[in-house]
């Protein structure tokens, strides 16, 4: 598990029907890298993967109340 590069984050983006300019992916790579850094040492352990387009996607959703 490697911290995603902003050319990657446009990629998975693109491809989940989120599409994004190279500043918010910059963005999105700047804020979540060190979470994947923070859990490098421990990587393949646990029950999940942290994945750039689910973070796009739960700011994109609007939610009705």
């Amino acid at each position: 598990m490697t911290r995603p590069s902003a050319k990657e984050i446009a990629a998975i983006a693109n491809g989940a029907g989120i599409p994004v300019d190279q500043e918010v992916a910059s963005r999105v790579s700047d804020s979540i890298g060190p979470a994947f850094e923070g859990f490098a040492p421990i990587a393949g352990t646990l029950p999940f993967d942290l994945e750039p387009a689910s973070f796009l996607l739960a700011q994109t959703v609007k939610v009705s109340k």
